[in-house]
């Protein structure tokens, strides 16, 4: 959530920054909404003056020749009076400050000043390149086709299990998409920091509403039947971030680079609408599996852990030797949360073209406000406000699709990486 007291301060600023992503920020009703609430507000303090000086008034109108009884009834009255008036501007108060909320809820983060002008994808800014792609001397398949010709991926059995958009893995392949997440989990504890923690899959609403999902994207979730407002997590984001929820950590506790959090989940995503060929295989599924980095630090060092994560994410695209490249973001483009996205994309042979892995974001104050996530400034003796950042370290399912499309050979059998070959028991092909 933005700051309301520099929406204030400078609305216009506000609404420009937010046309770099094409949306049109409503300063009018939002200037309007602030103004009644302010009024309300002042009459209700007013209003509360008037009652404590009335109740003093007993002694004055008996000084003035009034009985005691005759003043304790023009008192009453006049108390009466004041408390209808009063609920009625405490009312008026709740009611325009739920309204603001509703505005203020719904309004996304402001770009970083980095974040290039664009309306789509097509905007993005490519800023990296890692690894070349490889020239294949035969014409390459998808991982579909590679998946069917080893008979260990088989949608139909899925479809038929839960429905489209589902897929089930058997064999090496399986194997293979449990070894990239004890990989993925060993490179970024014992490498990069990250303390593992096992998180639920299930959530309530208020932490979905914490990171930024909710109210805006319900309809991209799953939300469970029942008396109790659950959904099932659409990534360890949500469960992750909102460890620090209604918190103030002492400066200790974040240590030298803030808190650093891995964790493993599967995630669960409605995404009701069309997505083309992304409907096919494992490329967007409604269950699939993440490695997903979460970083919460002081607001000075936000920038640095951008790049910090960003490259724990890379180093292991680098160690699975897949090519791939660095853009950041559009406005247009870019999530409702975010102030700043760098994505990882993979080269996919068999769509010749690089497709997402991973998305790395610092959303700056924007969450930590809705969670009150803060920490105490030895400086002030105060609480302020975190900064919180995200990235899939990686998405294993799209990694598990770069590894079969870039390791395929003409018989349609898949060579692993080197770093993989421990994990795998000393499996180095998966045969056709």
């Amino acid at each position: 959530m933005l700051d309301i007291k520099a929406i204030r301060q400078n609305p216009e600023l506000v609404a420009s920054a937010l046309l770099k992503r094409g949306m049109t920020f409503d300063q009018a009703r939002f200037e309007a909404l602030d103004a009644r609430r302010k009024e309300a507000d002042v009459r209700a303090q007013n209003l509360l003056a008037e009652r404590k000086s009335a109740s003093k008034r007993i002694g004055e109108l008996v000084a003035s020749g009034k009985s005691v009884e005759e003043a304790k009834a023009e008192v009453d009255s006049t108390l009466i009076k004041l408390a209808q008036e009063l609920e009625a501007a405490t009312v008026e108060a709740e009611s325009v400050q739920t309204e603001l909320n509703a505005l203020l809820i719904e309004t996304p983060n402001l770009p970083d000043e980095r974040v290039p002008e664009g309306s789509s994808e097509d905007d993005n800014e490519e800023i990296f390149r890692w690894g070349e792609p490889r020239q294949l001397d035969f014409m390459p398949k998808d991982h579909v086709d590679l998946g069917e010709l080893t008979g260990q991926m088989d949608m139909e059995t899925a479809g038929r299990i839960a429905g489209a958009r589902f897929s089930m893995l058997s064999g090496d392949l399986a194997r293979l998409h449990r070894a990239l997440i004890q990989f993925m989990l060993d490179m970024h504890t014992t490498r990069h920091g990250y303390t593992e923690v096992y998180v639920p899959y299930i959530v309530n609403a208020t932490s979905l509403t914490g990171t930024g999902q909710l109210p805006k994207f319900a309809a991209d979730l799953f939300r469970l039947e029942g008396d109790q407002e659950y959904y099932l997590a659409p990534t360890a984001e949500v469960p992750v971030t909102n460890i620090a929820r209604d918190k103030i950590y002492d400066s200790a506790e974040l240590g030298d680079e803030g808190l650093r959090f891995v964790a493993h989940t599967p995630c669960f995503r409605s995404e009701a609408g069309s997505y083309g060929r992304d409907t096919r295989g494992l490329i967007r599924q409604h269950q699939f599996e993440k490695v997903e980095l979460v970083q919460i630090v002081r607001p000075a060092q936000s920038e640095q852990a951008l790049e910090a994560l960003t490259g724990h994410a890379e180093k292991i695209l680098q160690a699975l030797e897949l090519p791939y490249r660095k853009v950041v973001l559009c406005g247009g483009d870019l999530g409702f949360s975010a102030s700043l996205t760098y994505d990882l994309e993979v080269w996919l042979p068999g769509q010749s073209a690089y497709r997402e892995i991973s998305s790395c974001s610092n959303f700056k104050d924007f969450q930590a406000r809705r969670l009150q996530a803060r920490w105490r400034n030895p400086e002030t003796g105060k609480p302020e406000l975190l900064h919180t950042l995200n990235g899939s370290g990686l998405a294993v399912g799209r990694t598990l699709v770069a590894l079969m499309e870039n390791g395929q050979q003409p018989d349609g059998s898949i060579t692993l990486p080197e770093a993989l070959h421990s994990y795998m028991g000393g499996t180095r092909v998966i045969s056709a």
